[in-house]
């Protein structure tokens, strides 16, 4: 047999090797650059006065070793772990991660997705046209409610659904981990960041809607179709896929998992229905009453308790310690997304941190890039501020907080460029979501990674050129809605 192409391609450095250079270059920056900072305004949430910024009388070089409470290059891993609250985008994620990743171990255990899958997602019943149908529904969770850290505990679910149906892990990701952050980029009505933004820069709430819905159907359109294709070229062509190696030795220990069971046992329609209701649970819990990740991971853990009972119960595994083993090895696989929400948020720490009112590198570059777009030709200023947003969310992965950070400089930048505020809030829309694909510091990507046993190597490989074809559509739209002057 003819080795698959991905074993025969030179490999890509690991996410951690990346994300150590990056904070290496982050250490010698501090060195180089003066920080600055901003005046706020009260407020919920605070905004920087425009025109405030201050910048330092030097630069502050972080240490080497950091002591007493100062953040250097060694120690810069341990304080992004434990720097932060337990609501925040590091240690509440990380602890998110953990727990999802555990439950859906023992879920694993069961056997019971396995026997499912291979019972209804086999032979004659795989279809193209379920990944297209999974593309539009998680690009309409995206829109609507901001899906985010929830796609990580489906990934879990959908990766050896697809590969079991005949596609790969990536096909996977595209379903699901691209399709909602295309739905973030392009929504009409997130809460996260459209009505945060457009708050900000001071126009009506929900504003620009035929335009907004016009933008989601063209990208959630093409990304369905780029999905379609690529998933009908992998099931008939497998060995083309760069995950090939990886979903093969996948499927062998699924396989090794259900042999002679290819029926569903008994308990396994219970625990099907559970993990139906446990995600009708939290869906209804984010929507109806904000849950984010701490009761988001109770949920889970409710969840993975009452299925590891059933289990034990139906005699599909074999007692708590085998639960407990499960829960271990399934939180061991989120683990490389753990120590690089870590490593970003050191990141953020040795340049100082991610406060306005405080001296930071990012404060710094913030202004720097209001300049670089101030100085573009007017017709080209929408792009430059598309350029600025999806840079920043290198840094800053939260979509509020791009959005409290970024728009009051952007809204006046607008206004005096001849730039509509409402073009302004849709290149921090497209600058805010579609990077979220691409760069290592975004903990969702990771996280999804993770789940679906890809390494960010592999995945650099594989989207950067649907990355490109996605910005190039984002560059069009905002030079474009500058030109109908879009308001």
């Amino acid at each position: 047999m003819a080795e698959p192409p991905a074993a025969r391609s030179v490999r890509m450095p690991d996410a951690l090797v990346i994300v150590l250079l990056l904070a290496l270059a982050a250490w010698i920056s501090t060195f180089l650059f003066t920080p600055g900072r901003f005046q706020l305004l009260d407020g919920q949430p605070p905004r920087l006065v425009p025109g405030s910024f201050e910048s330092a009388s030097s630069p502050m070089p972080a240490p080497f070793f950091g002591t007493d409470g100062t953040v250097g290059f060694a120690n810069l891993l341990f304080e992004g772990l434990v720097s932060g609250s337990r609501m925040g985008a590091t240690i509440g994620l990380m602890g998110f991660l953990l727990v999802v990743g555990g439950v859906f171990g023992m879920l694993s255990a069961t056997g019971t997705i396995d026997r499912a899958l291979a019972r209804l997602l086999t032979g004659r019943t795989a279809s193209d046209g379920l990944v297209v149908v999974l593309f539009l529904v998680f690009a309409v969770c995206g829109a609507v409610f901001g899906m985010g850290e929830e796609a990580i505990a489906l990934m879990l679910i959908l990766t050896p659904a697809l590969v079991r149906a005949g596609y790969d892990s990536l096909t996977a990701l595209l379903a699901c981990l691209v399709a909602t952050q295309i739905g973030f980029g392009t929504s009409w009505m997130n809460p996260f960041s459209l009505v945060v933004a457009q708050s900000i820069a001071g126009v009506p709430i929900l504003s620009g809607l035929e335009v907004r819905l016009a933008i989601f159907a063209l990208f959630t359109a093409s990304g369905a179709a780029a999905t379609f294709f690529y998933a009908r070229h992998i099931r008939r062509n497998p060995q083309a896929s760069l995950t090939y190696a990886a979903d093969r030795q996948y499927l062998l220990r699924a396989d090794a998992g259900v042999s002679g069971q290819q029926g569903l046992r008994r308990g396994d329609t219970f625990i099907l229905l559970l993990l139906l209701a446990a995600i009708s649970w939290v869906a209804w819990g984010v929507v109806v009453h904000g849950y984010f990740l701490p009761e988001i991971a109770a949920q889970f853990m409710v969840m993975g308790l009452a299925i590891g009972l059933v289990g034990w119960a139906a005699g599909l595994v074999q007692g708590p310690n085998a639960l407990a083993a499960a829960f271990r090895e399934g939180a061991a696989g989120l683990l490389p997304a753990v120590l690089v929400v870590g490593f970003a948020k050191g990141i953020m720490l040795i340049a100082g941190g991610d406060q306005p009112d405080q001296f930071s590198l990012l404060n710094t570059m913030l202004h720097n890039a209001a300049g670089f777009t101030a100085a573009l030709p007017d017709w080209l200023t929408a792009w430059g501020m598309l350029v600025v947003q999806s840079g920043i969310n290198f840094v800053i992965s939260s979509g509020s907080g791009q959005a409290a950070v970024t728009m009051p400089l952007m809204a006046p930048l607008a206004d005096l460029s001849g730039v509509t505020r409402q073009t302004a809030v849709l290149a921090f829309q497209f600058g805010d979501g579609f990077t979220n694909i691409f760069f290592p510091t975004g903990a969702v990507l990771m996280g999804c990674l993770a789940a679906a046993r890809v390494d960010y190597g592999t995945w650099l490989r594989f989207i950067w050129k649907p990355m490109l074809g996605l910005m190039a559509m984002a560059s069009a739209c905002v030079i474009a809605a500058h030109g109908m002057g879009f308001a």
